[in-house]
Parts: C-alpha cells; structure tokens; sequence
C-alpha cells in the first residue's frame, strides 16, 4: 500500500515532551536528534532554543533535499547502522516511521539509545505490524507499490518523499515488540498512543482494513494503524547501560 508520513503538529505529544524535559535541565539547551530527518521535521521549538540534529538514509532523493533544509544546526547522511552518533550527546532522540521501513531495526534503536544522555527520551512514531494496515503494507507486491504510489499519492508529497517507501516491518515494529524491546533495556515508556492515520484513513483503505478485521477474526485490528510512544532511559546507574 502506499504510505504517506503524517506530519507532527505544533503543541503535539512530542513537543510538549521536549518543552517538560527542557524545563528538567534547569534551563540548559535541549539536543536533539532527528533520525530521518529528510521528510521529518523537528517539533516547533523557536522560543526554546533547541539545537537541533539530523541523520539519514544518503539517498540521492535525501541528498538533494538537505542543503536547503534551516532546521536543522547539522545534519549526517549514512546508513543508519554506522552513521556517526556521538554516546551521551543528545537528550532527545525522534524517530518518526522509520523503524518499520529499515533492516536491522533493534541495531538502530539501540545506537539512537546510545546517544541519549541518562534521564533523556526517545520519541518514536511507526505503523503497526499486527495491524490490518500493516499486514496490507507487507503483503503488497512491489509493483502493485509503485502502481499506487504513483495513483493515489499527491504530486506535491511525491516532490518530498522518494517513494514507495520500503515494507520491511521487523517484529520490534509493533506494540509488542516495542515493549519486549524497553522491556529487555531496562526502558520506561510514559505515553503509548494510537491512531488511525495516513492510507487507513481514506474511503478505500478504511474498508480493505476492516475487511482484513473481518477476515481474520480481529487478529489484524482496524482501530488503529500508528503507535506514538515516548520512551524513557533510566537515570539509574545499575540499569542496563545502553
């Protein structure tokens, strides 16, 4: 199916976690990473003083989109299992619908967790797996991709967003994977929301999720295809270092 990033509104869960974490520090500024930060823009911070870093994919589509990016004070581009993320460095770390579209998933989370300082967040936006949604995204074929990529996708998005993009949907792509994961790393989540967003929530793609609902007798849910968490690393020193 084709996938379509939902955009993160000033005043949303994510920024109002910054700003909470922000006032924690006693006033120093905030470090943020944004991993994909091609098509992700970081949360409206203006008045915080937020300094603000980027790392992605080093595609010729991200490529050309970054000069012209004022965003971001410095940005990487690489493959996200080797890119350089300096250890401790960051109190923030955003991953929005990315864990679903790479390999290597847990790798990846576990270096964006080693460039947070003890006490800092990672906020973490994906499509479900278990969902209707995301057992559609994975089983649709290639070309069928491109097909509706092209269809039913806006030609402006298209500018932005070199699509299709990837199905790959690893087990930690998931609500439970994702609590295993923190589980095992000594993590806390403090928010774990859902949604129904993107493709699911056009006329077309709400009814093929609700018809895989049916089918599958509720295994694949229609209720909800985007998990938003945000997920704390332990300030304690016995905890898993990470």
């Amino acid at each position: 199916m084709a996938d379509v990033r939902s955009v993160a509104h000033r005043g949303d869960l994510f920024e109002q976690r910054i700003r909470e974490q922000g006032s924690e520090e006693l006033g120093r500024r905030i470090d943020l990473l944004v991993a994909g930060c091609a098509h992700d823009p970081p949360p409206y911070l203006e008045r915080f003083g937020a300094k603000v870093t980027g790392v992605d994919e080093d595609l010729p589509a991200v490529r050309a989109l970054m000069p012209g990016r004022t965003d971001l004070h410095a940005w990487t581009l690489g493959d996200l299992r080797s890119v350089p993320i300096p250890p401790r460095s960051f109190d923030v770390v955003q991953v929005t619908f990315v864990i679903e579209r790479i390999q290597h998933a847990e790798l990846v989370l576990d270096r964006m967790l080693n460039g947070l300082r003890p006490g800092g967040l990672l906020l973490l936006r994906m499509r479900d797996r278990s969902t209707a949604y995301g057992l559609c995204d994975r089983l649709t074929p290639s070309w069928l991709r491109r097909l509706l990529w092209r269809r039913l996708v806006r030609a402006e998005v298209r500018e932005q967003i070199a699509g299709p993009l990837p199905a790959v949907y690893e087990p930690v792509a998931s609500r439970e994977g994702m609590h295993a994961f923190c589980l095992m790393r000594g993590l806390m989540i403090t928010d774990d929301v859902t949604t129904v967003s993107g493709p699911a929530r056009g006329r077309i793609g709400s009814a093929v999720v609700r018809v895989v609902d049916k089918l599958s007798r509720g295994r694949f849910t229609s209720s909800y295809d985007e998990v938003t968490m945000v997920i704390r690393k332990p300030h304690n020193h016995f905890a898993r270092l990470i």
